[in-house]
């Protein structure tokens, strides 16, 4: 999950106040390789794209692999995040910006929002808001692929959850218990992050609150539909997430 951003009673708030730091290594376990290649090879089966913005970037892992095919650009709402990415990319322009009000006055061949970000819009009109956005950044015959998060069916309450971390001088123990509450367009996943952190100076224990909205498939392609983009549904995706990938159609030649 890279945009650190949720909507909670209607207010945007940063959620990676203090994992930032540890981001990378919390996430290690990702083939960032894999993804980008398999990445670039369903965007170029649909556009031959040279530019590309990632949207909700994050620390920049995926534009550091994907820089070595596309021009490419970020935007993320969390500004520690994109401080790590300015130090990984010092030549890549990084943005600081909402998904779902952002205007960089240019558009791209591909637009990607991965990494479940997506569910961070909190409610569908912010859903449809984002994706119109992107979609006002995406060239004529370009594509914009979006990694959602988990639907309502595939969201198990009250599942226990531990990610580890063993390196020499850092070792990270996060813990949670997968949790919903409802939310004005359906079911709203809650992660409570625990986290034990020890390094050199000692060991620290502290939490953090994340939302993430469980929209539907339908909800996904209305709001697809709403931007004025075909989509279709890659079942497996990047990490077994799936993917949409919608076609921003250049207009009719004139007869």
């Amino acid at each position: 999950m890279h945009l650190a951003a949720t909507l909670t009673r209607g207010v945007r708030t940063n959620m990676f106040s203090k994992s930032t730091a540890f981001y990378d290594a919390l996430y290690s376990f990702k083939d960032y390789a894999a993804e980008a290649a398999r990445l670039r090879a369903l965007i170029q089966e649909r556009t031959h794209a040279a530019t590309l913005l990632d949207v909700a970037c994050g620390t920049g892992k995926h534009l550091e692999l994907l820089r070595q095919w596309y021009a490419v650009e970020g935007l993320d709402l969390d500004p520690d995040l994109l401080e790590i990415a300015r130090h990984r990319l010092p030549d890549v322009p990084l943005n600081h910006g909402d998904m779902t009000d952002f205007d960089l006055g240019r558009q791209f061949d591909a637009v990607v929002c991965l990494f479940s970000s997506i569910g961070y819009a909190g409610t569908a009109n912010l859903l449809r808001r984002a994706l119109a956005c992107m979609a006002r950044h995406v060239a004529p015959g370009g594509a914009l692929v979006v990694e959602p998060w988990f639907t309502p069916e595939a969201w198990h309450r009250g599942r226990p959850h531990a990610l580890l971390v063993d390196q020499p001088d850092l070792k990270i123990c996060r813990m949670n218990v997968s949790n919903a509450i409802d939310g004005p367009d359906g079911p709203i996943s809650v992660l409570d992050f625990h986290y034990l952190v020890a390094t050199p100076i000692g060991v620290e224990h502290f939490t953090e609150h994340h939302e993430l909205a469980l929209f539907t498939d339908a909800q996904y392609r209305a709001a697809f539909a709403a931007a004025g983009l075909r989509v279709e549904h890659d079942p497996d995706g990047l990490i077994d997430r799936g993917l949409y990938i919608a076609r921003h159609d250049p207009p009719p030649r004139p007869k």
